[in-house]
């Protein structure tokens, strides 16, 4: 018996193609109209083709109804993507953090935290589809000293399927992108801040006008309405602050004019850079007397966000650039 064969009930008149074969040796059955019925399948039977064909023409052999074109079973659509990570608020002082399968694979997976080069195990395991596992608890007060959470997925499903390579991702978790993500954690059902970690089109991240992040995250957290925002774009990995880079005509400024320019460049694309998560930057100042150089270093080695700072690719920049790591 196949998926499409013609069967007759054992104990009944009714009469249909064969759709699907469910658990528990039962056969989904499509009669008349489209109704489906499973029924078990001791109590089918094959209509052979020679008894469907003679039962299906009149004595003149003309045919009374057209033969029933086999139905293919339909496939249930597949779930590529949905695989999140939520923190579920437990009041405004600490939240849990959850990795969230939504997706139709079979996720077997490791999280970790990373500071610097060491890493700390959270959690391991396996992740069927539509469940989710919590990982660790965190206080809101240490936000800006959270870790990088780092995760290694594999995809699995049973049968054949088209191959995807071993899923890696790194989330920094930033002040000015947490408390906007707030909405409904898909399989937990609870409002969390949410983050895709298979989301391909990444959106702009967002920077908040008011500068007391933690009150913000503290009013996100208890369901209050937050500052509005305003939208910034990432910056390249490379910025170059020859003032040639910056304005069309410097001829008519002073050294003390350029600089400030300089400065401004400098201070702008760094804040963007770490609105938007990112791990690194090079500005390009060049060596000259230094003055460039000097200032950028003391600026970044008060600001709380950069890990540490160093001249970079000094084969190609000499001593003109610095590669700036944040955290």
């Amino acid at each position: 018996m196949n998926i499409g064969d013609k069967v007759r009930l054992v104990h009944g008149r009714e009469e249909g193609i064969v759709y699907a074969f469910l658990p528990g040796n039962v056969i989904e059955v499509e009669i008349e109209d489209g109704f489906r019925i499973p029924v078990l399948r001791s109590e089918l039977v094959t209509i052979s083709p020679v008894e469907s064909q003679r039962l299906n023409r009149t004595p003149a052999g003309q045919s009374i109804a057209p033969q029933r074109e086999r139905i293919a079973p339909r496939q249930a659509a597949f779930s590529e993507k949905g695989i999140y990570i939520a923190f579920v608020s437990i009041n405004d002082k600490a939240v849990t953090l959850h990795i969230i399968n939504n997706s139709d694979w079979t996720l077997p997976f490791s999280a970790t935290t990373q500071v610097e080069n060491v890493h700390v195990g959270l959690a391991a395991g396996v992740l069927q589809p539509r469940t989710s596992q919590k990982l660790t608890e965190l206080q809101m007060k240490d936000f800006e000293n959270w870790p990088v959470f780092s995760f290694n997925l594999l995809y699995f499903r049973e049968g054949a399927f088209d191959a995807l390579l071993p899923f890696q991702k790194k989330i920094k978790c930033r002040a000015q992108s947490f408390y906007k993500s707030k909405g409904p954690a898909p399989v937990i059902g609870k409002d969390a801040f949410v983050f895709q970690l298979d989301e391909e089109n990444v959106k702009k991240e967002e920077v908040v006008v008011k500068s007391d992040i933690q009150e913000q995250l503290r009013t996100s957290l208890m369901g209050g309405s937050v500052t509005p925002k305003i939208e910034i774009e990432k910056p390249e990995g490379i910025v170059d602050l020859h003032v040639e880079k910056i304005v069309e005509d410097s001829s008519r400024l002073s050294k003390d004019e350029i600089l400030k320019k300089q400065l401004a460049i400098f201070e702008t694309k760094l804040e963007q850079a770490i609105g938007n998560g990112m791990e690194e930057i090079t500005f390009i100042h060049g060596a000259g007397s230094g003055v460039l150089r000097d200032e950028l270093h003391r600026r970044l080695s008060k600001n709380q966000h950069v890990q540490y700072f160093k001249d970079a690719q000094k084969e190609k920049f000499g001593y003109g650039a610095t590669l700036v790591k944040i955290k």
